[in-house]
């Protein structure tokens, strides 16, 4: 802490605008409109949104192509080492896991 003294606002030595806070009504009554965002977006936004898109498009569409390369991959192996597949057939299991029964 310093010992200097508080600083005391003397008006007398201000020489500034002093301002006595009283409004200033307009001559003509006008309502004011809140004012809306604007919706058009622009140019940058746009084309980024563009570019996000084709990118996403491009990159599901390469997992695509590639999984299905994978999956021919493995039938043909498959085909190779077990012989041709004459039917298949899925099955949906449902398993229960019961616990002691209540007295």
């Amino acid at each position: 802490m310093t010992d200097e003294p508080p600083v005391v606002f003397d008006q007398a030595a201000y020489e500034g605008e002093i301002l006595d806070g009283v409004p200033v009504l307009a001559d003509e009554a006008r309502s004011v409109e809140a004012q809306r965002p604007s919706l058009a977006l622009s140019p940058v936004v746009v084309q980024t949104a563009a570019l996000v898109g084709a990118s996403v498009v491009a990159g599901a569409a390469t997992v695509a192509i590639a999984q299905r390369r994978r999956a021919r991959r493995v039938a043909r192996r498959r085909r190779r080492t077990i012989g041709p597949v004459l039917a298949s057939r899925s099955f949906l299991v449902d398993v229960h896991v019961l616990g002691e029964r209540g007295k």
